[in-house]
């Protein structure tokens, strides 16, 4: 069942959501949710390694930062979707949880339950996280313009 090319966008925003959830979150919110459907593994959760890039300045040359561990797995569900994830770290069950729910969300009859129960709170969840610390370190931002325009008097 390939997806449409129309939905690529929407799909990937909640593979972004799913590959920052942690497990015990992914748990947490799957007890509200319908049962998941039974599925196959197409490729069993491995553990590997990516190489992680960076910027100067958030917009400058690229250079390579390090390495990050990953984990990813696939999966097809019993109504033959195919669902894949790719996590931070070396937990196979938040990669297993988070590739039967990317086929499960492919389904439309299955697609607002599941959107509804797991996707929507954890993107908010993300969103405040995010908020929270770009409080923070708006806290410690030195204000350079202020050393500039002493220097010049």
């Amino acid at each position: 069942m390939p997806f449409p090319d129309a939905q690529i966008p929407r799909r990937q925003s909640w593979m972004a959501v799913l590959a920052r959830a942690s497990q015990p979150e992914l748990v947490r919110l799957l007890q509200a949710a319908p049962p998941l459907p039974a599925f196959t593994r197409l490729r069993a959760p491995e553990a590997g390694l990516a190489m992680v890039r960076g910027r100067t300045g958030g917009g400058g040359a690229p250079f390579n930062l390090g390495e990050i561990t990953i984990t990813r797995c696939s999966v097809r569900d019993t109504d033959g979707h195919i669902g894949h994830a790719y996590v931070k770290g070396r937990d196979a069950a938040q990669a297993e949880l988070a590739a039967r729910l990317d086929a499960v969300l492919q389904d439309a009859s299955r697609h607002d339950d599941y959107a509804e129960a797991v996707i929507a709170p954890l993107a908010e969840l993300q969103t405040a996280r995010a908020a929270q610390s770009a409080r923070k370190a708006a806290a410690t931002r030195v204000q350079f313009f202020t050393l500039a325009t002493m220097r010049s008097t």
